[in-house]
């Protein structure tokens, strides 16, 4: 049997602290990436437009704004999402305390480096990085391995794989790797992609089933899973390290098929009145889209910034946003059925944001400056709203008096 879920006293359980922050995972690392996605875009609407000095010593500002996308609030998202619900899994108590503080600590120590003119930057930020990947790596599969729950080992696949992105795209900006920050970011974004894949597969039909008003009758094949996972993989292997773009394209068409058939098993008209549920069924069609225009921009060699933004702002952005959304409430111990009703304008704000960064710059391309920095604007305005919701909610302790 696993050992309590709070083996350090049954003290713990009661509402003994005014705050929590390092109860659990998702609570720090959630708060961590909701402030790095306001502060982090803020720098580089600063670069991009140019109107001020962002402070940056460390990387290049096209590297910094893509790696940071990725292995910096995409892997705060990921750690403490995977902290709490293997918790949930296997019954056994993740990363708490200290222990939590230091992890966190690693992370966001990483995100700092490159604004402080110190020797050696670079490689301080890369031991950061990669020591926090590792450490995070040992506090995933440790619960897993004490219960045996090999299930689970795919998921650990998914840090294995971001931990040997991470360490190509920092082999890449030392120069020890030609293409290794290439490699990296395209490694990265595949990799989140394929976990948002497995998790939303697993949540995202049990969500709907649960969240809707009334009967839902939802449809899943095993041969679309099968599938799906194999074209993926085959998909992002070959774009990242090979040079066939046909192929890629033909396997782009394919994803773009496949999951709009599982889009289409998945829905049910009473999701688009939940806000928890339609953020994450659209933010699978904007992945979904995102397949669609690799094959489009293909044949009309469109910019790669129209598939890739398409994936990262519409999919990943809002993707992440629903989950922490729903988790946060879940796991101190709210309604996810009344979630707070400003969600459905950060929500709003977010997709906003993806359409004004992939579609106007297609369709007026005049104003391509104009529409990149409103896409940033209204993400700043989507995130600022978001932490201004959930900073009491991630601080204070649960409702219900539990530890966690």
């Amino acid at each position: 049997m696993p050992e309590q879920l709070h083996p350090i006293g049954d003290a713990l359980k009661k509402h003994t602290y005014r705050v929590a922050l390092f109860h659990l995972g998702f609570r720090p690392f959630f708060l961590g990436a909701m402030v790095f996605a306001v502060a982090s875009m803020l720098i580089w609407l600063l670069l991009y437009v140019p109107v001020g000095s962002s402070g940056l010593v460390a990387l290049s500002p096209r590297d910094w704004h893509a790696h940071e996308m990725i292995y910096g609030y995409g892997m705060a998202v990921i750690a403490g999402f995977l902290l709490t619900a293997i918790r949930n899994w296997t019954g056994i108590q993740t990363a708490h305390g200290f222990a939590l503080f230091v992890l966190f600590m690693l992370w966001a120590a990483a995100r700092l480096i490159p604004f402080i003119p110190i020797e050696n930057n670079l490689q301080l930020m890369a031991g950061l990085d990669l020591l926090f990947m590792l450490a995070l790596l040992l506090a995933t599969f440790m619960p897993i391995a004490k219960v045996k729950q090999w299930n689970q080992l795919g998921i650990i696949l998914i840090v294995v794989l971001l931990l040997c992105g991470n360490l190509l795209f920092y082999l890449g900006v030392l120069q020890v790797l030609e293409q290794g920050v290439e490699w990296s970011l395209y490694v990265g974004l595949y990799v989140v992609l394929g976990l948002i894949f497995i998790i939303g597969r697993r949540v995202i039909p049990f969500f709907i089933e649960k969240g809707v008003d009334g009967p839902v009758a939802i449809k899943n094949w095993r041969w679309l899973d099968i599938t799906n996972a194999t074209l993926f993989a085959l998909f992002a292997i070959l774009d990242v390290f090979t040079g066939y773009a046909e192929v890629v394209a033909g396997l782009a068409l394919l994803l773009f098929i496949i999951n709009s058939i599982r889009l289409f098993g998945w829905y049910t008209p009473g999701l688009f009145g939940k806000s928890l549920l339609w953020v994450l069924y659209l933010a699978y069609i904007f992945i979904v889209a995102g397949f669609a225009m690799r094959f489009v921009g293909f044949i009309y060699d469109l910019p790669a910034s129209a598939h890739m933004h398409l994936f990262t702002v519409g999919g990943i952005g809002l993707m992440t946003t629903g989950m922490m959304a729903r988790v946060a409430l879940g796991h101190t111990g709210r309604n996810v059925f009344e979630p707070p009703k400003i969600l459905t304008a950060i929500f709003s704000l977010l997709m906003l944001s993806a359409v004004s960064r992939v579609f106007l710059p297609l369709l007026v391309a005049q104003h391509y400056l104009f529409w990149v920095v409103l896409s940033q604007l209204l993400w700043l305005a989507a995130f600022l709203l978001l932490l201004w919701t959930y900073l009491p909610i991630l601080i204070k302790p649960r409702i219900d008096g539990q530890y966690g």
